[in-house]
């Protein structure tokens, strides 16, 4: 797998994820629980139970970011983990990139550099999911995607509505393998991805996992590595 935090500098690393979830339908995903946790290469996703709230609940960071994030929760710092990944049934590696919502993109991205993080890119036109607008950071090695729904969209909300996280794109080594053991009836069919050289599929709400979670193939492998991320599609979508 590629080390992106060697590639990209951050100031902060995403070590944990807390999710409304309960481990038992991680666990039926193919996921390794382990304490109500599961760990994806250097980050953890806490799995609170589904009477925790809604979603995404919370999220710690190694390197603190100051101030207000558009209504993102506030994260906690705290150390990465040492020790070997975790190894999975379903294959499932490493964490891509986290998914936040916002109804106006600027604010977002605006509160989320006050709080000390680099833009890296943003892209605006059509996408798969029929958003226009989004933003790019990375927590480490892993991106933060912020996207921005047209006005008439269901998820959009009020104009003045907090920024949310919504869900986030998991890595398979073997996308195929993975598919296989997870099973149609939680992990949706295999696609292209906007991102050239990628597939990736959606897990189903039968699974139950707390928030929107998709599986992609792995990043090309070149000595272009940075620019071909930054300079790639929809995120949210797999580009």
């Amino acid at each position: 797998m590629v080390n992106y935090a060697a590639v990209v500098d951050s100031p902060a690393q995403l070590v944990a994820l807390s999710l409304a979830a309960d481990p038992e339908a991680w666990s039926r995903a193919g996921f390794t629980v382990a304490g109500g946790e599961v760990r994806l290469g250097g980050a953890r996703v806490r799995l609170a139970g589904a009477d925790a709230g809604r979603g995404a609940v919370g999220w710690d960071l190694a390197g603190p970011l100051a101030g207000d994030l558009d209504g993102l929760p506030l994260p906690g710092v705290a150390a990465p983990s040492p020790g070997p990944a975790a190894v999975h049934l379903n294959g499932i590696a490493t964490v891509d990139h986290v998914v936040a919502f916002t109804p106006n993109l600027d604010r977002s991205v605006a509160a989320v550099q006050r709080a000390g993080l680099q833009l890296r890119r943003r892209r605006n036109g059509p996408t798969g999911g029929g958003s226009a607008r989004q933003a790019f950071f990375w927590l480490g090695d892993v991106i933060l995607e912020l996207v921005e729904h047209p006005p008439q969209a269901r998820e959009a909300g009020a104009p003045d509505a907090p920024a949310r996280l919504w869900g986030l794109a998991l890595v398979a080594p073997d996308l195929d393998a993975t598919a296989e053991a997870v099973g149609d009836d939680l992990l949706g069919q295999l696609r292209d991805a906007i991102q050239p050289g990628r597939r990736i599929a959606t897990f189903s709400r039968a699974a139950a996992l707390g928030v929107a979670v998709a599986v992609m193939s792995p990043h090309p492998q070149s000595r272009g590595l940075r620019q071909e991320i930054l300079q790639s599609g929809d995120f949210r979508r797999g580009g």
